[in-house]
């Protein structure tokens, strides 16, 4: 039963049967069913492969950026932050697994 931390969440890959079960630890001790009846005949090693990039794709690291209002920025304090300019709103990818910041030692 293979688990992996991706964004500060500790997920677990189970069988059941011919298939595979995606769940997740709540901080509170608890755990929530993700997905459940998952790659069918999969090897273990394959099925977490696949989880791991399933759970990328249901729970993206990044930030959403709400626009595009190129023409009127949005403020905080004294700082403006100008959406891009494009046609849609977007999603701003990190390429690490967490948003957390680095612990200090």
């Amino acid at each position: 039963m293979p688990s992996f931390s991706y964004n500060d969440m500790t997920f677990t890959v189970a069988p059941r049967g011919d298939r595979w079960d995606i769940s997740y630890a709540l901080p509170n001790g608890a755990s929530a069913l993700v997905g459940a009846g998952l790659f069918k005949g999969l090897a273990e090693a394959e099925a977490a492969a696949r989880a791991r990039a399933l759970i990328k794709t249901i729970f993206p690291v990044g930030i959403k950026s709400v626009g595009p209002d190129v023409a009127h920025p949005n403020t905080i304090g004294d700082l403006k932050i100008v959406g891009p300019d494009v046609t849609h709103p977007n999603f701003i990818y990190w390429t690490k697994d967490s948003v957390s910041c680095p612990k200090q030692l």
